[in-house]
């Protein structure tokens, strides 16, 4: 569905973890879903809100959506939009960048300046 990037947020030990074995397959709420949790850019913030909320040491992965071939399904979830949902894991060469998620002073978490921030979409 989408050319750009999708996101994933996870705790920095799981993805460290992730890097130490050759395989991410996400979190535990993942596993108790059975797919890899993705949003797009203007998905995240608020999935980090909702999911993450004032979680630390948070690390936001961005992954090549093409890279993932049909295992990345977008499928309808919160108020019928579509999220991207991967199924199997998460190829380590997909991942494009790993930046800290940091939480401001409003106890949310801080995203660059491309990514819109809740509720500006």
């Amino acid at each position: 569905m989408s050319g750009g990037p999708v996101y994933h947020m996870c705790r920095r030990g799981e993805w460290e973890a992730a890097q130490a074995s050759g395989v991410y397959t996400g979190s535990s709420q993942d596993a108790a879903d059975g797919f890899i949790h993705f949003s797009t850019a203007a998905q995240v913030a608020l999935s980090a809100a909702k999911h993450r909320a004032g979680q630390t040491d948070v690390v936001l992965l961005t992954v090549d959506a093409a890279a993932l071939g049909g295992a990345l399904r977008w499928e309808p979830s919160r108020h019928g939009a579509l999220f991207p949902h991967l199924y199997g894991p998460l190829p380590l060469a997909a991942v494009l960048a790993v930046d800290d998620l940091p939480l401001g002073e409003d106890g949310r978490h801080v995203f660059a300046p491309d990514i819109p921030a809740p509720g500006a979409e």
